[in-house]
């Protein structure tokens, strides 16, 4: 449950082609150390031409983050993605209810984020392809950063894909 599907340095990496490939349409996305560093609001340029470039490849986006603040909206909007904020993961409900925003299904989808114990835990739990991204920065709540020295044993010996 807390083994991805794939690892990679960056959102950019991962290979949608091949997602496409595997009839996976939708993509839905943890904000905070995915894409942008935690707490961080300036989206980098690559970040934006990948974002851009999901539709043209025949994806939807959406954010799925349990961060509530306004500068979640304001990415998903500045990124043209759908929103479930307060998510609430690894918990089921966001998931469910980002499949229905976006009109897919759990066999369609993939979950991107930087964390095993809420984005891929969630995704697994939810029967859905899951890729690991690594975190963008070291600085994140007391909570994370326990639960990220436990990620830290669980992934010894695994590199992220280039």
């Amino acid at each position: 449950m807390l083994n991805p599907d794939s690892y990679h340095r960056s959102v950019v990496d991962i290979d949608l082609a091949g997602l496409a490939a595997d009839e996976v349409d939708t993509l839905l996305i943890d904000l905070d150390n995915t894409l942008l560093p935690r707490d961080g609001s300036a989206i980098p340029d690559e970040i934006r031409v990948w974002a851009a470039g999901l539709d043209a490849a025949g994806f939807r986006a959406c954010l799925v983050s349990n961060n509530w603040h306004r500068r979640v909206s304001e990415v998903a909007d500045d990124l043209g993605f759908g929103l479930v904020s307060k998510a609430v993961k690894p918990l089921p409900f966001a998931f469910m209810l980002a499949l229905k925003r976006t009109g897919s299904s759990r066999s369609r989808a993939a979950v991107i984020g930087d964390q095993l114990f809420t984005d891929i835990l969630g995704g697994k739990l939810m029967g859905m392809r899951t890729i690991l991204i690594e975190p963008l920065c070291s600085a994140d709540l007391p909570h994370t950063l326990f639960l990220r020295r436990i990620e830290r044993v669980l992934l010894a010996g695994r590199n992220p894909l280039p």
